[in-house]
């Protein structure tokens, strides 16, 4: 080996190690990398950054902010909404909703497309009596499938073709990932509709839908012991008898301090802050009794607040409160909300709410303006949980829509290509104002597009080294790590295979699709991809459900993509 050859395979292993270890943040891990390159020489200091200009970035830029566009017009609401009422049961409800979470999918974000239907297939899920932890798990499988089936479904289609036109001259158009792609699509939606969801223990599906909005009993909540309370001076155990062991305390805070030992001989005083865990009818009676209220139940400090209402919202992997604790961000003095409680993949947290590391798939219950509530929610970068309200003006409802339709109708003749067609659109909403200016830069996932500027010429290094057959067995290894983001897997194993192909005289195509869909298929946990770990804390899953549900739907992936790429994508050039 040459002294490249030994440092790229260093760096790529120490980069691997950095991303499935998780505890820094993958952007910072892939510029990194990039830096290390240049200085070991590897990468051409001119080239650094050519990366960021690579189309599918900009593409991948485009698309996010295109269904930003779409979700705020209210168009695809309406639609799913639509849908949603003519669908009557649990299976059609299924049918509907991921057959058309695979739709929207296939045509933009994963993330946005999950975003879009999640609300009303839990709405759904609790109109028609059964838990959303049925339904949820599939639709996120889905929307996973549908990205497969077309170029701008899902980063790793586009950063492959990216590689294919590097590597053969030409990249994919905008349907030929159709053929394998909707077979893969049909074959796992039939798989979760049949069989899959049953597969998810009955102690989730099995959960009795709530009327509300929110289930109390599964967060954590803080209630303060009022001056006029007839249980002060009471010990916690009087308190959890009197209530008939429906609510449990879960922590005490008194003054600055939380009172340690064993709290359930603690006796309560007036202004104790309580971390409880309670159902709903029990905390309503304690409430109505007046031996306790609600923490954070104050009108925010910002002032001209109209009707007070709660919203349950789930906090994606981007979003920019990630890491920060509710008294870092100064909810109610800066947006005007009160945290009220916490759910963390369906279990209460044990820590005062206010000192808790927010974290991606945490489901929180705030308390804001009617009217005000839904921006804040967009403006912490939060998903709600109930159906939109259409905000903006109707003449700009299908306008979004007709815009990307136009551009995928260019893309897909071939006249324009996707990054200019897309880009296109994202001008064309601007100018007609479908999406605030302010939206532009929040709508897209720029850890996502540090990930793939970075770590482009990264994976260039890699193939001119002439290392590709070396890193076989890393590339093995990153085959059953699911840690890693999709797109770091595509940008490390496209120059592998197409360098296996090159030297075994077969096309790198059916090696290029094989590696689209293993980076996009990520069944197995709820951290290898964004729409896993939004709906964890939603449907109150563990980690052993997406496994256990996950396992069968890969091995159906692995068996339909062996029998058909190669006669979609021969081996032979």
């Amino acid at each position: 080996m040459t002294q490249d050859q030994i440092a790229i395979v260093a760096l790529l292993a120490a980069t691997l190690a950095l991303f499935v270890w998780n505890r820094i943040r993958f952007d910072l891990v892939a510029v990194g990398a990039l830096l290390a390159a240049v200085l070991l020489g590897l990468v051409e200091a001119d080239d650094a950054f050519s990366g960021f200009g690579n189309p599918a970035v900009i593409t991948v830029a485009a698309v996010l902010v295109i269904g930003r566009a779409l979700a705020l017009s209210g168009a695809v609401d309406r639609m799913v909404a639509a849908l949603a009422r003519v669908a009557g049961g649990r299976f059609a409800q299924m049918a509907v909703l991921c057959g058309f979470g695979a739709l929207l999918s296939a045509f933009m974000n994963n993330v946005g497309a999950l975003a879009l239907v999640l609300p009303v297939a839990i709405q759904g899920a609790r109109g028609a009596g059964y838990s959303p932890s049925a339904i949820l798990m599939p639709l996120s499988f889905a929307t996973l499938l549908g990205g497969t089936v077309t170029l701008i479904g899902t980063p790793p289609n586009l950063l492959i073709s990216a590689f294919r036109e590097k590597a053969m001259g030409e990249p994919y158009h905008l349907f030929d990932f159709a053929p394998v792609g909707l077979a893969l699509t049909a074959a796992g939606l039939a798989y979760m509709l049949l069989v899959g969801w049953r597969l998810i223990p009955s102690t989730r599906r099995g959960r009795r839908a709530e009327e509300e909005s929110f289930e109390i009993s599964r967060y954590a909540t803080e209630v303060e012991v009022t001056s006029k309370s007839k249980m002060a001076g009471r010990s916690v155990m009087a308190f959890e008898e009197a209530q008939k062991g429906r609510i449990v305390v879960l922590g005490i805070v008194r003054g600055k301090r939380r009172v340690a030992g064993l709290i359930r001989l603690e006796h309560l005083a007036p202004g104790d802050l309580l971390m409880v865990q309670a159902d709903t009818q029990a905390l309503e009676q304690a409430l109505g009794d007046g031996d306790i209220t609600l923490a954070a139940e104050h009108p925010p400090e910002a002032g001209g607040l109209g009707d007070l209402v709660t919203a349950e919202a789930v906090v994606p992997a981007n979003a920019w409160i990630r890491g920060a604790s509710p008294a870092d961000l100064d909810l109610r003095r800066r947006h005007g909300v009160n945290l009220l409680a916490v759910s963390r993949h369906g279990h209460p947290v044990k820590r005062r709410l206010r000192d808790i590391a927010i974290e991606a798939g945490d489901v929180l219950l705030l308390q804001g303006d009617a009217d005000t509530l839904p921006d804040t929610l967009q403006a912490l970068g939060c998903l709600p949980l109930a159906q939109r309200r259409l905000t903006l003006r109707s003449r700009n409802l299908w306008l979004p829509l007709a815009l990307f339709v136009a551009a995928i109708a260019a893309t897909a003749t071939g006249h324009v290509p996707a990054t200019i067609a897309f880009a296109l659109a994202v001008m064309g909403m601007l100018a007609a104002r479908a999406i605030p200016l302010r939206d532009l830069y929040t709508a897209i996932d720029w850890p996502v597009v540090v990930l793939l500027g970075a770590m482009i010429p990264v994976g260039g290094a890699l193939e001119t080294t002439g290392t590709a057959v070396l890193a076989v067995v890393l590339a093995a290894t990153m085959a059953v790590t699911p840690m890693l983001n999709n797109a770091a897997t595509v940008v490390i194993m496209a120059p592998i295979v197409i360098g296996i192909a090159q030297q075994l005289g077969l096309s790198p195509d059916p090696f290029l699709i094989a590696v689209a869909i293993g980076a996009s298929c990520d069944f197995l946990t709820p951290f290898g991809h964004q729409n896993n770990t939004l709906i964890m804390g939603p449907g109150g899953y563990e980690v052993s459900d997406f496994w256990r549900v996950g396992l069968p739907l890969d091995a159906i992936i692995i068996v339909v993509s062996v029998l058909l790429i190669p006669i979609v994508w021969p081996f032979t050039a």
